[in-house]
């Protein structure tokens, strides 16, 4: 049938008129949602940008104009500090502070970004918004898992691209044997399949996903099975049907019941009739594996049990632990490894299912539950602890937030749906309590009596199973679960409101909410012990035996006092007492896919140079080619040194063909940085400047590079650190970052506070980085500060292969149209008096196509002129004559430590 033309012609227009209302509609409500904003507190978060944007205003105009020149101005969507590395201290899940979740680091102290820049990445955003809204927003759950939304890279994640796959069920498969992830607490050891509360359905699921936290979150998720999780969690959630609405409170009394218990020192070292028995559950990941072994020999006792958790991520700690455990027959390693991850549901997994592995244990009979990390130290002797225990066995041992507990919830984020998928925890949507419990919590370091933990784990009543199915659900669970059930079961009137800990909390510092890349959150951490603090130690009236943290690499001085008050002094003399050695690699458990191409690449140039050192040594004829060497293979571990709680540089443990008599040797090589700052020749009577320095991996909370020794290739992201003296009044600093050719990468100000000791800030440089030395200047109102310089080392190796010609064209040639930023500062060089050559722009460009030795010859030449191998050693025999064995020196990662050394235990059941 065909219409009238005049009311078809209406038709149109009047769904023209509909579709373009619903676009503006959609528009207005996307510009309300802020995807890279996941928590609601944005009041604090106007506060913040405020502030920020108060102190941009006091910048010098007078600078400013002078420049003629459109000054780089701070993007509010790139981080102030670099991408973060996965870092494996997993376990210190405490006291969580919700912020804002984006990446504003109020210590950067920069300038707010044109206006420009603002329209452009605002506009890039609603863009970005809408397509992703369109593609989710209204669809079921078998449509958004079979069209899964896709983003750009660079916008905030790494994302990785998304295929089309066909529609199916989003269940959750069962766990295949050998699989990375482990079945979570609330299931069967004989039976894997789903969370609680989700079981398999043969049907579609029919669920709009609307919320923008899911959304999100389903647009973040890296794998199909993540995605399919999400879905089932919040599909179930939306239905009601995840956790319970109510469940029963057993405790016979009303209110919150804790016994108070005192110290008393004159009779805590008295032995006890009958002594309790502890099993201590090592939670430990990473690589330091001396520290941890020095705190094994502190609370090692032939009467305790000692059941030690690494972290599935950590392969080298955990063959080191087996050889330990192989040692001690009280001594167990889990036979099952878990990757848990900051304020992870997995850490209460892991924990449940400790602990029900020590209750499966006849022949271990204990008394006490005490977990422990590797970044704890005792600071009361065992004998102190196992008295005050035993004096109250029927206690529980856990410390509570102490605070309103609505404002509790509100801060630890107990009211919002979390799910763990991807080693990421996603934050889906808002929740309700369950009605009839009091929900507590605090920390997550406890000492649990047996019973209690019998309860927690074989009680079949609804608070246990309830809760269980509650937590599996919620952010920092370890810090809330066993305070909810102990504070709501039977058990209640043993609640101890004390974990016997002391903890260094430092807000200002550990709240930098450093963990965005693995929560949908921000919370806190605690800060290292440093030596000034010891006197904290001695001045707790409380009773309290532990304390946290401790870090090696950072403070060991500390531990050495603690070790000295506690156990007395190791005699005078004795070897390595101020030294300290980790592991960053080690061949045989990491592989070399572990490091990055800039990593193998220096760590080659560290070992020629020790070579080159060996035959410098050489004494005798000429043609002698008894210490002469031939590099063989990759690198087979290397350790970062410390002395006196100053880096020292590397320990590179490599193989080599001693040229005289063909033999293949094993030797070791030290190689040390020299700290290229300096301050001006001149220097201005109010210059604040103290250090300045480039670097990667920065660790905001203990205010340092992670990446010891500065390691950069062309395609790191450095961030430049300066450290003040505090003063009377604010500063205006102007930080200039040249390249090898002079050209001037980037330049931009800070505002100092007067209270302000250090700023960092990375810049958005276009990769790649030219290679060679770049320099770093610091000035105000153009007169120098100081200077420092870095380099930035070719390529000797590309995905672990020897680097071909056409990837050293791409990536030594610094970056497009040699445009480091959208800004050009070439009208600068003049006012910094920086030359541009042009043959050192023609050397460059010879140097970018460099392959095989002459590439070697340019990497060894740079990297020479900011470190020297201090030394080289023989592990094994040598056929060289002046060739000292490691063993012999102080420096070496095969000389005697005998403070982190373990021993069969004495006759008193203690190695320490």
């Amino acid at each position: 049938m065909v219409g009238n033309p005049c009311v078809r012609r209406l038709a149109r227009r009047s769904r023209s008129v509909l579709v373009v209302a619903l676009a503006v509609l959609l528009v207005q409500t996307l510009i309300v949602w802020n995807f890279s904003s996941l928590d609601s507190a944005g009041e604090g978060t106007g506060k913040r940008r405020e502030k920020r944007d108060s102190r941009v205003g006091g910048l010098n105009k007078a600078v400013r104009e002078q420049r003629h020149w459109r000054e780089p101005a701070c993007d509010s969507y790139h981080s102030h500090q670099p991408k973060e590395r996965v870092r494996l201290d997993s376990n210190n899940n405490e006291n969580s502070v919700p912020k804002d979740f984006d990446t504003i680091d109020s210590h950067s102290n920069l300038g707010a970004r044109s206006q420009q820049q603002q329209a452009l990445v605002g506009s890039t955003k609603r863009k970005l918004d809408k397509a992703q809204a369109q593609s989710i927003l209204g669809k079921s759950a078998s449509k958004v898992l079979k069209y899964p939304p896709v983003q750009p890279r660079g916008l905030g994640h790494n994302y990785t691209h998304i295929h089309k796959t066909h529609p199916q069920v989003p269940t959750i498969p069962t766990v295949a044997q050998g699989s990375n992830q482990d079945p979570p607490f609330y299931l069967s050891q004989k039976l894997v399949s789903a969370p609680p509360g989700l079981e398999r359905r043969k049907e579609q699921l029919q669920c709009e996903i609307n919320g923008k936290e899911a959304i999100s979150a389903l647009s973040r998720a890296k794998t199909k099975l993540c995605r399919q999780q999400i879905v089932e969690v919040y599909c179930k959630h939306k239905d009601r049907a995840l956790m319970p609405d109510k469940v029963p409170r057993y405790c016979p009394i009303e209110g919150k019941a804790s016994v108070n218990v005192q110290w008393e020192e004159d009779s805590s070292d008295a032995a006890p009739a009958g002594p309790v028995r502890i099993a201590f559950v090592l939670v430990i990941h990473g690589r330091a594996l001396r520290q941890f072994q020095r705190l094994f020999k502190a609370i090692y006792h032939t009467s305790h049990y000692y059941y030690i958790h690494v972290d599935k991520r950590s392969s080298y700690l955990h063959k080191e632990v087996l050889f330990l455990a192989s040692q001690y027959p009280n001594v167990r390693v889990t036979p099952w490894r878990m990757a848990t991850i900051w304020g992870g549901a997995s850490l209460l997994t892991m924990y449940l299912r400790s602990m029900e592995d020590l209750l499966h244990m006849p022949e271990w009979s204990w008394d006490f539950f005490i977990n422990l990390s590797a970044a704890d130290y005792p600071i009361r002797t065992s004998e102190q602890l196992v008295a005050f225990l035993s004096k109250h066995r029927n206690m529980n041992f856990i410390k509570s937030h102490g605070r309103d507990n609505a404002r509790f919830i509100r801060k630890q984020g107990l009211d919002r749906l979390f799910y763990e998928c991807d080693t990421h925890m996603w934050r889906l949507g808002d929740r309700t309590i369950p009605e009839g419990i009091v929900v507590d919590g605090g920390s997550d370091w406890f000492l649990l009596n047996r019973p209690f933990v019998n309860y927690v784990v074989n009680s079949q009543d609804e608070l246990v199973s309830s809760m269980k199915l509650f937590y599996a659900y919620t952010l920092l669970p370890a810090e809330s679960f066993f305070h909810t059930v102990l504070e709501n079961s039977p058990h209640c009137e043993s609640m101890v409101d004390n974990n016997l800990r002391l903890t260094n909390w430092n807000r200002k510092l550990g709240c930098k909410c450093q963990y965005k890349h693995i929560v949908d959150w921000c919370g806190c951490s605690p800060n290292d012990f440093k030596p000034s603090d010891l006197p904290r130690f001695q001045q707790v009236s409380r009773p309290t035996f532990f304390a946290r943290k401790f870090e090696a690499s950072v403070s060991q001085e500390i531990i050495n006092l603690l070790d000295s008050f506690l156990f007395g002094a190791y005699a005078p003399g004795t070897p390595g007492l101020q030294a300290y050695w980790e592991n960053i690699y080690e061949q045989e458990t990491d592989g070399l896919a572990s490091l990055s191409d800039a990593t193998i690449s220096h760590y080659h140039a560290f070992t020629r140079m020790g070579l080159s050192r060996a035959a410098g040594l050489l004494q005798g004829h000429p043609s002698d080619k008894s210490c002469r060497y031939m590099a063989m293979g990759h690198p087979v571990s290397v350790h970062l040194y410390f002395l006196s709680d100053q880096f020292q540089g590397y320990l590179i443990h490599h193989m080599a063909t001693n040229q005289g008599s063909a033999q293949l040797e094993s030797l070791e090589t030290w190689v040390t940085p020299r700290d290229p700052f300096t301050l001006a020749h001149t220097p201005h009577q109010t210059n604040r400047l103290q250090h300045l320095q480039v670097g990667t991996d920065w660790d905001p909370k203990e205010r340092l590079f992670r990446n010891w020794g500065g390691l950069l290739g062309p395609e790191d992201e450095p961030v430049a650190m300066q450290r003040w003296s505090r003063s009377q009044s604010n500063l205006t600093a102007t930080i200039v970052w040249i390249d090898p050719t002079n050209v001037i990468a980037a330049t931009y100000d800070i505002l100092v506070d007067a209270a302000a000791e250090f700023t960092h800030y990375r810049p958005p440089l276009s990769p790649p980085l030219r290679p060679g030395v770049w320099t770093l200047k610091v000035l105000h109102h153009w007169s120098p500060l100081g200077q420092t310089s870095f380099i930035v080392a070719p390529l000797e190796f590309h995905q672990q292969q020897p680097i071909q010609q056409e990837e050293t064209q791409r990536l030594h040639g610094g970056p497009s149209r040699n445009s480091y930023m959208e800004q050009s500062f070439h009208g600068l060089n003049p006012v910094l008096r920086l030359p541009v050559s042009l043959g050192t722009v023609e050397e460059a460009e010879a140097n970018a196509s460099l392959t095989g030795a002459p590439l070697r010859r340019w990497v060894d030449q740079l990297l020479e002129s900011r470190w020297s191998a201090a030394d080289v050693c023989s592990i094994g025999p040598s056929t060289c004559p002046i060739m000292r064995r490691c063993h012999l020196t102080a420096w070496s990662s095969v000389s005697p430590d005998p403070k982190s050394e373990l021993i069969p235990p004495r006759k008193d059941g203690r190695i320490r």
